[in-house]
């Protein structure tokens, strides 16, 4: 989906008389905002805290829900931790924090949602599936050459094939999603008309590593890779002020990684594979 032009800006009008409509020679002193959103960091801040609070609500609601179902006489410890909670939990907070968001733009703007989160659908979408594909490929040897801790809390959704297929699922197609939105779609913008396009770049990745920290216990090789991966997908959108160009990127990575992880184990067959 291409976002529309932006709109010609009405003449103004002055004591009957109308202005020019084509501008004259900007100054050189002149700043140029590169990236101007509607919302302030202030919003992109109580965003990120309503989506903690959002997810952990969801966790708990749908684990109180499924327990009759999973498991009714575990505690509930073990409750909130199985795959299948945890999973369905954030999909329904990222179904709930959508409309969230599209409220949030719509609140700021009159035009199109899609035009002021700069989503801006490539035409050239596969090199970006391409691209994502490349990237995982590339850092795929810091596994071997970076210290990673055998035993991860991601390790718990590889236990069986079903939790393997769950996992696959929503890291492919909606984890991305959310994920690209609120770093890419929400916050570097905000960076970026205050900061800058290089710091906001660093920030902007520093922070999308910073939530992936849980699941590698705040090992640096792991949090290193995945700093990476959100200087890769930042830069993407500095450079192509395309929102649609990360998630397809974000997409393909995921993608790539349970592909691979599928074929080792054999079709999550043999998940004891997963951690030798």
């Amino acid at each position: 989906m291409t976002s529309p032009p932006n709109p010609i800006p009405e003449p103004l009008v002055a004591n009957g008389m109308t202005a020019p409509t084509s501008p004259g020679p900007v100054s050189p002193s002149t700043p140029t905002l590169l990236e101007d959103p509607p919302w302030s960091g202030w919003e992109v801040f109580a965003l990120a805290v309503l989506t903690f609070v959002t997810m952990v609500l969801c966790v708990f609601g749908v684990g109180f829900a499924l327990r009759p179902y999973l498991a009714p006489h575990a505690e509930w410890s073990s409750i909130i931790t199985m795959p299948e909670v945890i999973v369905v939990g954030q999909l329904l907070a990222y179904t709930l924090l959508f409309f969230l968001m599209y409220a949030l733009v719509r609140n700021h703007t009159g035009t199109s949602v899609f035009a002021a989160l700069r989503w801006n659908w490539p035409k050239n979408w596969s090199q970006y599936l391409l691209a994502g594909f490349v990237l995982e490929v590339c850092l795929l040897p810091f596994a071997y050459l970076l210290p990673m801790p055998k035993n991860l809390p991601l390790d718990e959704f590889f236990k069986t094939a079903r939790d393997a297929y769950i996992l696959s699922v929503f890291g492919i197609f909606f984890a991305p999603l959310f994920e690209e939105l609120f770093f890419r779609g929400f916050l570097y913008p905000v960076l970026a008309r205050r900061w800058g396009v290089g710091a906001s770049i660093l920030v902007t990745s520093a922070a999308f590593a910073s939530i992936h920290g849980s699941q590698l216990k705040y090992s640096w090789g792991p949090v290193l890779v995945i700093f990476i991966v959100g200087l890769a997908l930042t830069t993407v959108r500095a450079v192509k002020k395309s929102v649609a160009a990360t998630v397809l990127m974000h997409m393909a990575y995921n993608g790539t990684i349970f592909v691979v992880t599928y074929i080792a184990t054999d079709g999550f067959r043999h998940m004891e594979k997963f951690n030798q």
